[in-house]
C-alpha cells in the first residue's frame, strides 16, 4: 500500500464563525451538506477544505510566526486578478501581489486567521 495523494484540507482557525464567514461569502466557497461537529466543510475539488475549531492542545496565538508557516496552501479561482482586486478592495491583505507564473495569475492573500493562501488561475 501506498499514500496516493492528500484527501483533506483542513486549516484551525480562532473563530470558525469569522473564518467560514470569509472563506464563503469572500471568497465565494459552498458549503458542503455535511461536517463534523467544530468544523465547516467547503465543496472544494478535487479536495476538500475545512476551518475547524483548534483540536486539543494547539495554540494559534503562539504560532511563530503565524499559523500554517512553511505549508503552501494554493487555491484555483477563475481569475485571479478579478479576485485579488475585490479582495484588496474589501481590505483583505496582500501579501504578495499579482504575478504571471506558471501556474497563471497568481497572488498571496492572509485569511483572518493569518494563513497564508496564493491563488492562481492556470489549472
Amino acid at each position: 500500500m501506498s499514500v496516493t495523494g492528500p484527501s483533506f484540507i483542513a486549516l484551525q482557525v480562532r473563530d470558525l464563525g469569522r473564518a467560514a464567514a470569509f472563506y464563503a461569502d469572500t471568497l465565494g466557497l459552498t458549503r458542503a451538506p455535511v461536517a463534523p461537529p467544530g468544523a465547516v466543510v467547503f465543496a472544494t475539488s478535487p479536495i476538500a477544505l475545512a476551518v475547524r475549531e483548534p483540536l486539543p492542545g494547539v495554540d494559534l496565538d503562539t504560532a511563530a510566526p503565524r499559523p500554517g508557516y512553511g505549508v503552501a496552501l494554493w487555491l484555483h479561482a477563475d481569475d485571479a486578478q478579478d479576485l485579488h482586486d475585490r479582495l484588496a478592495a474589501a481590505g483583505v491583505p496582500v501579501l504578495a501581489d499579482p504575478t504571471d507564473g506558471p501556474f497563471g495569475r497568481q497572488f498571496t492573500f492572509a485569511d483572518p486567521d493569518g494563513y497564508a493562501v496564493t491563488v492562481h488561475d492556470e489549472a
